[in-house]
């Protein structure tokens, strides 16, 4: 299972200052060290953490690819092609909102989408949408053509201790269907060192993008140790399938 690691918030951090650091590009080089399998970063509307320049800095010095997170507004999608990273994530995005409060409507947005995707394909970027557990999601997505989907844990990650093997088996559940269409899967959001294992147990999921968790424990052990320490529970909870 690849881990693809968020650094939004270190620049969440620098941003809070409006100064230099802490660098996003060097979280970006420790995460590679590390052997992160890819970068994540969300360029936002409202540049509210990451920022043009970090992303050009990371596409020109990274080996391991960049997965850009991004709305489908026209600037944004422009920037894209622009920039050309290895894949980008489409997701839905709010202005007042704190973080990313859930995936895509494929089924509604499905025409913009498809002009999206179509742009993003012509220039080689691998396309994977950010949606909800849902089977008329998944089925939407396949009809877009899309290289993968990203499922959005965020319901199974902030439900009860008592109710998390429902949610892990939904994902588990629209993960086969999504693997038998022919789409790659990966997951993301709200996962940390407490709840990642039944979900990386989920042998149709292949990449986990997991960010404020790593970040969080950055800040007492350092970026390196707690990007390892994630990839070992990974890589524990993969080999007991």
């Amino acid at each position: 299972m690849r881990l693809g690691v968020n650094i939004d918030h270190i620049a969440t951090l620098r941003q809070a200052r409006l100064g230099i650091e802490p660098e996003p590009l060097y979280a970006a080089f420790i995460a590679q060290e590390a052997l992160a399998d890819n970068i994540t970063m969300h360029l936002r509307e409202d540049r509210r953490h990451i920022q043009e320049s970090d992303v050009i800095a990371v596409v020109s010095s990274l080996k391991i690819p960049l997965n850009l997170e991004m709305s489908i507004a026209d600037d944004i999608v422009q920037f894209a092609l622009e920039v050309k990273p290895h894949q980008s994530t489409l997701v839905p995005e709010k202005r007042k909102e704190l973080t990313t409060e859930g995936g895509l409507d494929v089924v509604t947005n499905f025409e913009k989408l498809k002009e999206v995707i179509d742009k993003l394909h012509s220039k080689d970027i691998f396309v994977s949408l950010f949606i909800d557990p849902d089977k008329k999601q998944i089925e939407a997505a396949k009809k877009l053509n899309v290289d993968s989907i990203e499922m959005h844990t965020g319901e199974y990650a902030n439900a009860p201790i008592s109710q998390k093997a429902k949610f892990a088996n939904i994902i588990a559940d629209v993960a086969a269907l999504a693997k038998s269409l022919g789409l790659n899967v990966h997951a993301g959001h709200g996962l940390n060192y407490q709840n990642v294992s039944p979900i990386a147990k989920i042998k149709e999921i292949e990449e986990l993008n997991i960010g404020h968790s790593i970040i969080s424990r950055a800040v007492f052990c350092g970026l390196k140790e707690a990007i390892l320490q994630m990839k070992q529970i990974i890589e524990k909870a993969r080999w007991s399938v």
